[in-house]
């Protein structure tokens, strides 16, 4: 890496830390749909490509040829509107969603909270997203316009608030069957902490219903595309192991560890008046690494499956902590708010370095 380029890494972040500042002065989820706007108009300036050139070799897992094995979390955007953003940071892939057969509006807010003491996020959003049929609309016009783009597409999908557990599997089926043919690959969602009951369909009983439908369905295409499950961290041993088990039994491609938490034990610096303010919601950032590491371990020395690392990730020590516990690729989403877009080339090189 020459001096020039250096020095204008330097200067990205420096820039990157101000306009942070000023952002954390407004409510997190406004401030979020405004970043990202902001980030529209800064690629359209002459030569800003080159802050985020990242060289690196394909990694082909499950039939996929990742163009790195850095990618953008589920969440950060729900309904595929920011494809373009993503894909110019240089993403290895990214996952849409959580997206709902029908359009929901989510939780009351505000629902998404700052907690920067301890690097962390608080969300109760809720599953809130324009539903199948809008996605479906704006994904297939990004994929006719960004033919020649490498960057992989995952989509995340889930159940309707109001739909009975006892009928999710319609709800999974509804979005595979109509989004099959524009995802890379899929992630059952079935541990976020913000939709009432969603999390007991965790049970290995549950999950057979759900898993089994989806790979029938993919038995009937001509492409067999990765399906994953996304999991909690506040699952006991035994529960983790019934997964562990399913996936055994079903071979469906790996497991996606972790999403939010529960737990509020990890924080260590923000108050506990605050966070009893804040209330309901999932946890993520710096405060989960360590617990999301520990699953991704147990995974491992359990099973060959794949598995993609998340949670806690905000520079190249974490990433690599999450590599040596086991894992194949990483997302981030909480520490890119908080490190800013240079933290994915500071993972690729970190990833590079270690194959």
């Amino acid at each position: 890496m020459d001096i020039k380029t250096v020095l204008n890494n330097l200067c990205f972040a420096k820039m990157y830390t101000l306009i942070k500042n000023l952002l954390f002065l407004l409510p997190a989820e406004k401030a979020h749909y405004l970043t990202m706007r902001l980030f529209r108009w800064f690629i359209a300036l002459p030569g800003t490509e080159r802050l985020f050139e990242i060289e690196s070799k394909p990694f082909t897992k499950d039939g996929l040829t990742f163009r790195n094995k850095v990618g953008l979390a589920a969440g950060f955007d729900k309904d595929g509107k920011f494809l373009q953003q993503i894909d110019y940071l240089d993403f290895g892939f990214m996952e849409i969603g959580t997206v709902t057969p029908k359009p929901q509006s989510g939780n009351p807010k505000p629902r998404l909270f700052r907690l920067p003491q301890d690097h962390a996020l608080i969300n109760r959003m809720g599953f809130n997203n324009d539903g199948v049929n809008a996605l479906i609309k704006r994904l297939s016009k990004y994929r006719k316009n960004n033919r020649a783009s490498n960057m992989l597409i995952g989509i995340n999908i889930g159940k309707n608030k109001l739909t009975p557990n006892n009928e999710a599997v319609n709800d999974y089926t509804f979005c595979y069957k109509k989004l099959y043919d524009l995802g890379d690959f899929f992630v059952v969602n079935v541990s976020s902490p913000n939709t009432p009951g969603l999390r007991e369909l965790q049970n290995k009983d549950e999950l057979r219903k759900i898993i089994s439908a989806l790979l029938e369905i993919r038995s009937h295409m001509d492409r067999q595309k990765p399906l994953y499950l996304k999991i909690a961290p506040d699952l006991n041993e035994g529960q983790l192991d019934e997964i562990i088990s399913l996936q055994e039994e079903l071979q469906f491609e790996g497991i996606v560890a972790t999403n939010t938490s529960i737990d509020r034990d990890t924080l260590e610096f923000t108050k506990a008046r605050k966070v009893n303010d804040i209330g309901d919601g999932g946890l993520s950032g710096r405060p989960i690494l360590e617990a999301s590491n520990r699953f991704v371990q147990h995974i491992r020395s359990k099973s060959n499956m794949t598995i993609i690392g998340v949670g806690g990730i905000e520079d190249a020590e974490g990433g690599k902590s999450k590599f040596d516990a086991g894992a194949d690729l990483i997302e981030i989403y909480t520490g890119f708010i908080y490190s800013g877009p240079g933290i994915v080339k500071k993972l690729v090189q970190m990833s590079e370095a270690q194959a």
